[in-house]
């Protein structure tokens, strides 16, 4: 069975193939389009689909339209209620709901041949659950998913039994956990649907003074369920205008939230282990992004196990999709490979565009990785680009910035590269056989960036550029089996440093949606005062290119 499934209809567009019950590619539209997000999260853009990443996904399977059985779209306009019904205040929410009535008709032009009957609306949250239980590698886990909004609920929890789900519980709008995270997003200067992780970082240079007043508005209901009443944030920090210096005030209400969110996540998974009594646990929705969240569900909630989908965002939701339709007509489906599920270049065609850009490279005898340690430990920063872009938010060794952990003021030089703001913490890469000796309390291994760990003490003066405010840090480990490649290279940085670990950051810079082809990859490097290229086998390095 040959299904494309497609996110279109609030944020991070993306489109994924599913053949035979297998990940064929999954990619989010920003990649192709170089649109932040693929577009904003208002009803006005809801009628655009990921036409360029629903092209390449057919193009890898080698299929035309009418080839395909299904094409499902992640949003289910039947279980939909008008906004004012809701309790939400969005006026233009019935043209949104208009434009995904009419999404097989959408479908259907910009994808010629296609049948619009072949396309199966599913609902949003049980995209969002497939994208984790029947993508991930546990068997027959409990599953939560937390997210702004879908049709009419913001929260799903379920269990799942030979690949299929039961829904146990559903939180109405308009309470919601995402919701709340976003107000607080824009309250304090920053994009609503698109910064959110900037709050979870400013929240760890505060202190929650106003959890209590915060938890009383925010609360379980005993249920499975949740309570969020409107909170007056004025009285608790000032509105932060875009541009304008934060304050201790921003900070301390960022932690509150956050310590609130991590509170309420808890009572709910306790509720929820509660009817199934099961040790394995899966986590979707913008929600589960919340590294630090995650962690504290990792050490203290009942699970044993728990596994985040890497695209846990809204683009998760076209994998999930066609995961969940292609198990319901009963076909054995297979977990993701990898996140590594998007675009991807030979050698030939890498070094192709090098000789159309008429730019100096060379291919090092001792090999890429070699090359790659040699820079960073003489402390020069590297844009590494190999093998298929990944699918989700986070950069884990195919598109990424390296630099040198060991000196502190890399965290300050790399968030001036990317424009980022100053507070904000970069990530390491370790190899998985290390890990355990610098990183602690988050889960090991922890392939996906998904999870804070307790940093040794002892390493912390180590490696100061990837440990955060609070000394914790958000791991990348890295198995030989499954990247060879980055393997390689930290063991060489290792041999030179005795420093297993690297800085990763995503290629890109600030507003920019992170590289994807070569051609992004040297567009980043000639705008930023990066050393190194290291594109497939391929260097450009930074002193040829300027003299």
């Amino acid at each position: 069975m040959k299904v494309l499934g497609v996110n279109a209809l609030f944020h991070d567009p993306a489109a994924a193939l599913v053949v035979d019950g297998r990940i064929v590619a999954a990619a989010e539209e920003e990649r192709f389009s170089r649109r932040k997000h693929g577009h904003r999260p208002v009803p006005f853009a809801a009628w655009e689909l990921p036409e360029l990443a629903m092209a390449w996904c057919l193009e890898t399977g080698g299929l035309d339209p009418a080839d395909l059985d299904a094409v499902t779209y992640s949003y289910d306009p039947s279980l939909a209620r008008p906004a004012e019904a809701l309790g939400l205040d969005d006026p233009w929410d019935r043209l949104r709901q208009a434009y995904a009535r009419r999404a097989p008709e959408f479908l259907a032009t910009a994808l010629p041949g296609l049948d619009p009957a072949r396309v199966h609306f599913v609902p949003h949250h049980i995209a969002h659950a497939a994208s984790a239980s029947l993508a991930g590698p546990l068997d027959d886990p409990d599953v939560l998913v937390l997210d702004g909004r879908g049709e009419s609920a913001s929260h799903l929890s379920a269990s799942s039994h030979d690949g299929h789900l039961d829904p146990l519980v559903a939180q109405a709008l308009p309470h919601s956990l995402g919701l709340l995270y976003e107000d607080l997003t824009q309250h304090l200067g920053w994009l609503r649907s698109s910064d959110e992780y900037k709050v979870m970082a400013l929240a760890s240079h505060g202190e929650p003074r106003h959890a209590g007043v915060i938890g009383e508005a925010v609360r379980v209901d005993g249920q499975g369920g949740f309570r969020t009443e409107a909170l007056d944030w004025e009285a608790l920090a000032p509105r932060r205008a875009a541009g304008d210096p934060w304050t201790e005030q921003h900070a301390d209400l960022a932690s509150s939230v956050q310590r609130v969110l991590e509170g309420v996540v808890l009572e709910l998974l306790d509720w929820l282990h509660g009817q199934t009594g099961k040790r394995d646990l899966v986590l979707a929705g913008g929600v589960a992004l919340n590294c630090v969240a995650n962690t504290r569900v990792h050490t203290d909630s009942p699970y044993e196990r728990v596994w985040v989908q890497p695209a846990a965002g809204d683009a998760g939701t076209a994998l999930g999709s066609a995961l969940h339709l292609a198990h319901a007509k009963g076909e054995p489906v297979s977990p993701m490979p990898g996140a590594d599920l998007g675009r991807g270049w030979s050698d030939d065609e890498i070094e192709a565009v090098l000789r159309d850009a008429a730019i100096r490279y060379a291919r090092p005898a001792e090999g890429i990785a070699e090359a790659v340690a040699a820079t960073l430990a003489d402390d020069g920063l590297v844009a590494w680009f190999q093998g298929r872009s990944e699918y989700g938010p986070r950069a884990l060794g195919h598109r990424s910035l390296l630099a040198h952990p060991g000196r502190h003021a890399n965290l300050d030089r790399l968030n001036r590269v990317k424009g980022r703001e100053e507070f904000r913490p970069v990530a390491p890469m370790v190899l998985l056989e290390r890990a355990d000796r610098i990183f602690s309390r988050g889960p090991l291994p922890s392939p996906y960036m998904l999870f804070v760990h307790d940093v040794a003490p002892g390493w912390r003066d180590r490696i100061p550029a990837v440990v955060h405010v609070d000394g914790t840090a958000r791991v990348q480990t890295v198995d030989a089996a499954t990247e060879p490649l980055v393997a390689e290279m930290l063991a060489a940085f290792e041999r030179r440093t005795g420093l297993p670990v690297v800085v990763n950051t995503s290629l890109n810079t600030a507003g920019r949606p992170m590289v994807d082809s070569p051609r992004d990859a040297l567009e980043c490097f000639g705008s930023a005062p990066i050393d190194l290229l290291a594109i497939g086998p391929f260097t450009v390095r930074r002193s040829e290119v300027t003299t």
